[in-house]
């Protein structure tokens, strides 16, 4: 792929109003990743559910970095990753096969953010899996699951057992393999995975030091839902979404094209 490749032109006059705010948030969302330092290389995925009952998405073109998506560039597909608008980029059916087990069992789930930092997925490799050592651990461990790895994630008959031990959560620990959020917005999926990614770099930071952990009481755990409420002022992702945009228009605001 050259640059003249890269330089999309734009949908937008192509696509309904919600369509196109929802490229711009989800473009938005993966320079995010990248700027974190989540990204690994060209081998995740995020995906966005589009308003409406045809079970459309839009996912990543395959082979761009992170930092170079646009909300032009985003694919549209169906629910068999197969492409429903032109694009010069392909796309990844075998990447798109967890994403779709989600979107297709739970309606609440518009976006889903998978990755495989090394953080998450050295926490994903130990026995005891996250720990209750931190505030950032306890926003987690009220609504996480765990799933067993089965080899790489490309096979149909595995979306069943996933979305059986995924459940109701929000958080998704895949083992030996990586973290998994999803939202009912873009900005829920990735304040999130923000929340989670920090967990798990704070559990390997302390764990490094030698000494023995202080674990949270349990019965502060259960009340952490409200607390996580009062943190975002009762808005979730919505509190910190627009000062995240903010930040990507000083930098680079091209994931807007």
């Amino acid at each position: 792929m050259n640059s003249a490749t890269l330089d999309m032109p734009s949908v937008q006059h192509l696509v309904s109003p919600e369509e196109w705010q929802l490229r711009v948030d989800l473009a938005a969302c993966y320079r995010l990743v990248a700027l974190h330092g989540w990204s690994d290389l060209v081998f995740t995925h995020i995906s966005a559910r589009l308003p409406g009952p045809e079970h459309h998405f839009l996912i990543n073109p395959y082979g761009l970095m992170f930092e170079e998506i646009t909300a032009s560039s985003l694919i549209k597909v169906d629910m068999g990753c197969n492409k429903l608008m032109e694009s010069p980029f392909p796309v990844n059916p075998a990447g798109f096969v967890i994403h779709s087990a989600v979107h297709e069992a739970r309606a609440d789930a518009q976006c889903v953010i998978h990755t495989h930092t090394r953080a998450g997925v050295a926490v994903a490799a130990q026995k005891n899996g996250l720990l209750p050592i931190s505030q950032q651990s306890t926003f987690v461990l009220g609504s996480l699951a765990y799933h067993a790895y089965e080899g790489v994630a490309f096979r149909e008959d595995e979306k069943p057992r996933l979305v059986a031990d995924m459940g109701e959560a929000n958080f998704l620990m895949l083992r030996n393999h990586g973290l998994l959020t999803c939202g009912a917005t873009i900005a829920d999926a990735f304040l999130s995975m923000y929340v989670f990614e920090s967990a798990c770099q704070i559990q390997i930071s302390a764990q490094s030091g030698g000494s023995e952990l202080t674990l949270v009481d349990p019965q502060i755990l259960q009340g952490i839902a409200q607390a996580m409420k009062v943190q975002t002022g009762g808005l979730g992702g919505r509190f910190a979404w627009p000062a995240l945009l903010r930040k990507l228009d000083r930098l680079d605001p091209s994931y807007r094209a």
